[in-house]
């Protein structure tokens, strides 16, 4: 059974992780709070990568080039920032991303968030 949502400050009304779960080198595995479940390939999640090495600080504009990446993309490593965010080592040597909580669940790639994208 699901918990209670409850909104977090650091959130801005999302919830939080309950459970991280790296499934081998291939996936991770979210749990939210509210109970939704979330499962990342790597390779997608290098895609969504925000920091300034991917995407123009200025403009925001995307400066990673996705076709470039290798076809087969693994998560070496996940660790906790903070309260509010994940850090990724990828095996292409990547690891300077932040992946904060309101990011990742915005980028849930499950059928029930695609259509709202």
């Amino acid at each position: 059974m699901s918990q209670p949502y409850q909104a977090n400050p650091l959130s801005e009304n999302f919830p939080l992780p309950r459970e991280l779960r790296k499934l081998g080198r291939k996936e991770l595995k979210i749990t939210w709070q509210d109970g939704h479940l979330s499962v990342y390939g790597f390779r997608y999640l290098r895609t969504q990568c925000q920091c300034a090495f991917c995407v123009e600080e200025i403009t925001g504009r995307k400066l990673l080039v996705d076709s470039c990446l290798p076809e087969v993309l693994e998560g070496m490593g996940v660790s906790v920032v903070g309260q509010y965010a994940l850090r990724i080592d990828f095996s292409d040597g990547h690891n300077s991303g932040i992946y904060a909580y309101k990011h990742l669940r915005k980028a849930c790639p499950c059928e029930l968030c695609r259509p709202a994208k």
